[in-house]
């Protein structure tokens, strides 16, 4: 009889998939097979079992060598580059629990950092354009079971969320929605031709950075009224079709990626797209929701929202929360000279920030907290390697429609090796004796 543990969080993308099934060994300490997930997922909870694996913090010194420290001694050189900077940069933040950033956040409070999570590359423009208009949207669950009218703007879950089409938005049978793909219309606007295109009714192949003129165009086009020739390079004859398209459906839901937050516009863009939604709402029921990526950036945003009351990009310097992104932003910060330590948690900057910030994370004291070999770790004078989430240890995770779902240990971590959040809490306890409270 296989040992087979079900009913498993996959935490890789923000659609939080939960329903894989791991084999074990047979003494349950080994991961032999991982059935339902994606290829990413699967890889996720594979590579958690390499031989060559990081187990112990190391420091580098200046000449790039590397030396094995222990995590008491790790957890001292934390705290004091933190306390001693004037203003510390502490970001990631999405790819760990929320127990996790909640001690983090902790530790920010103390030494007056910069708290700031991978939103500010990513949906962080959702996030302000939110703030501005609202946004009416609704889970993952009432998409699946109601939506026949399926729109992917600026998003590629064919390779970014692999399983989101199968599991919620094109190909499952739900309640209203009993023959799957049959009982939908997908509409793609993209300027590529990705392969999430390939399997839509309709692709708008716009022009690239043209997007808040196509949404101004379908706003005119759901009320009848008159277009130009060519909006976004988009005939005007194919814009009054797809609109017909959602106005004729019984439940519209647009799912918006950083095609559209990352381009010319950003959080106009998607006050837009929302105030698009509405119009919708005259006709149909509609809803929008953005896709996520990092399996937890959305509850690192709920979790800075209530101890904070702000989503990212949180000044903590002065003793009190403020957030001006622009000037609170992490690659803001670090390109004006403005932080003089930096700590990475659940995320990698080496690989996504321009080169110029990677430079300044490079010369300042640093810390990377990451279970895997990064580009960012490679640059940090210190690397911590932890347990990964979801499957060396538990923990509570925001799906990308704000649900909370609670993620499960399936393995323990190699011996003697912590979690994020006992580490965080070391640095805590490191930081509270450094500061005198």
């Amino acid at each position: 009889m296989a040992n087979i543990v079900s009913d498993v969080i996959c935490t890789f993308c923000g659609t939080l998939c939960d329903d894989l099934e791991i084999e074990l060994s047979d003494d349950g300490r080994k991961i032999k097979e991982v059935y339902h997930a994606c290829a990413i997922g699967a890889e996720k909870f594979l590579h958690s079992q390499a031989e060559d694996r990081i187990t112990r913090p190391r420091m580098q010194d200046d000449d790039g060598n590397w030396t094995e420290v222990s995590y008491e001694e790790a957890a001292k050189y934390t705290a004091k580059i933190l306390c001693d900077a004037k203003k510390p940069l502490m970001y990631g933040w999405s790819s760990t629990s929320c127990e996790a950033q909640s001690v983090g956040h902790e530790i920010a409070e103390a030494v007056g950092g910069m708290v700031d999570n991978t939103a500010t590359v990513c949906h962080g423009s959702s996030l302000i354009a939110v703030q501005d208009v609202g946004i009416p949207s609704c889970t993952l669950g009432e998409a699946m079971n109601r939506a026949d009218r399926v729109v992917f703007w600026g998003c590629n879950p064919a390779h970014a969320h692999p399983r989101h089409m199968s599991r919620y938005s094109v190909y499952p049978r739900g309640f209203f929605t009993g023959k799957g793909s049959k009982s939908r219309k997908v509409v793609v606007v993209d300027p590529r031709k990705t392969d999430t295109a390939s399997l839509a009714d309709a692709h708008l192949q716009l022009e690239q950075g043209r997007d808040y003129e196509l949404l101004s165009a379908f706003r005119v086009a759901f009320r009848g009224e008159k277009l130009p020739d060519f909006v976004a390079g988009i005939p005007k004859d194919q814009i009054y079709e797809a609109a017909d398209l959602l106005k004729s459906g019984r439940f519209v839901i647009i799912y918006f990626g950083m095609g559209v937050t990352q381009s010319l516009g950003k959080n106009h863009n998607i006050d837009i797209a929302i105030g698009l939604t509405r119009d919708l709402n005259d006709y149909t029921k509609a809803a929008i929701m953005p896709m996520r990526g990092h399996y937890n950036v959305t509850g690192s945003g709920e979790v800075l929202g209530w101890q904070f009351g702000f989503p990212f990009c949180v000044d903590l310097s002065r003793g009190v929360a403020r957030y001006n992104p622009g000037e609170t932003s992490s690659n803001d910060l670090l390109i004006r000279d403005e932080v003089d330590a930096v700590f990475v948690l659940g995320s990698d900057p080496g690989a996504h920030f321009p080169i110029s910030s990677v430079k300044k994370i490079a010369q300042l004291p640093s810390v990377a907290i990451d279970p895997h070999l990064t580009p960012t770790t490679a640059v940090c004078k210190l690397h911590v390697p932890v347990a990964f989430v979801g499957v060396e240890v538990g923990g509570c995770c925001y799906r990308m429609d704000n649900v909370p779902i609670e993620s499960r240990k399936v393995v323990d971590p190699p011996e003697g090796m912590l979690t994020d959040q006992e580490f965080l809490t070391m640095v805590l306890g490191e930081v509270r004796k450094n500061k005198g409270v």
